[in-house]
């Protein structure tokens, strides 16, 4: 009988070790992380898996070995990703995705560090009620903040850290203009100028859940963002392939910082 867990086609052999995974959404992205962990004199990384949107590679960085496995899109696909992860031995998840910005000030490739997340998700409320926060570890958020910081002295990509609205639809609950239907139900009516009054930042899909699971599982989570449109209306708010690859391109960059030091953390008296 096979040992592998049932969705992601792993098993704790395959794993080799690894305690700390990497989370994008793409299965497509997986590789491009792979690839930019080798750039920085990781070893090369070994393709361990692909079922349905479940992508994984298995990367050596600074010594330890870490996973790479995409959730899909939404709630759901990322807590199956999560219990079968922790089920394999994985303690610590960094999610390295994309976002929508509200806030005005800012601008395509912008980073979003999330320190807690709106749970307009539906997978979190079957682990926790509604009035459990969805908040980042401290020592994920920690390194990701200093990382994002440290990038943009490098590069003037602007970091933004704050709270992320994270919600299961992409078109109807983040009250977007470019799905089939116009319409919204009363009670979405008006919520992104709502968020954006209460200084939230962005909007995308796992966060809430992801945060959930891990302060519920006692497993560390944090989750990191690149902007690829911004919630202003009309062309702006339409992902084109350069707005991608700004936004992808700067969450990775920074995502492998975080890593750097989650894996090798400062010894105290340093």
């Amino acid at each position: 009988m096979s040992s592998k867990v049932y969705h992601l086609d792993l098993d704790r052999r395959m794993l080799q070790g690894a305690t700390l995974a990497l989370l994008p959404g793409d299965p497509f992205r997986t590789p491009k992380i792979a690839g930019a962990l080798f750039e920085r004199g990781g070893k090369r990384a070994a393709e361990l898996a692909w079922k349905r949107e479940y992508r994984s590679f298995l990367g050596r960085f600074r010594g330890k070995n870490l996973l790479i496995t995409s959730t899909g899109i939404g709630g759901p696909s990322t807590a199956i990703a999560v219990e079968e992860l922790a089920r394999l031995g994985v303690t610590t998840f960094l999610r390295v995705g994309t976002c929508g910005a509200i806030q005005p000030r800012m601008g395509i490739g912008d980073l979003v560090v999330t320190t807690a997340s709106v749970r307009f998700d539906g997978a979190s409320i079957h682990y926790a009620p509604i009035e459990y926060p969805a908040v980042a570890d401290p020592d994920v958020l920690f390194a990701l903040i200093a990382a994002a910081r440290d990038y943009q002295e490098r590069t003037g990509v602007p970091c933004h850290v704050g709270i992320t609205a994270s919600s299961d639809s992409f078109y109807a609950g983040e009250e977007r203009r470019d799905g089939f239907s116009s319409y919204t139900i009363r009670r979405i009516r008006g919520v992104t100028q709502e968020m954006r009054a209460l200084r939230v930042l962005n909007y995308e899909m796992e966060s809430a859940t992801l945060l959930t699971l891990c302060s519920v599982l006692g497993l560390k989570g944090g989750v990191i963002t690149g902007v690829v449109d911004r919630r202003k209306g009309g062309r702006e708010e339409q992902i084109t392939p350069a707005r991608l690859r700004a936004g992808e391109g700067n969450v990775i960059q920074v995502a492998l910082s975080a890593l750097e030091r989650l894996l090798n953390p400062p010894q105290k008296g340093a």
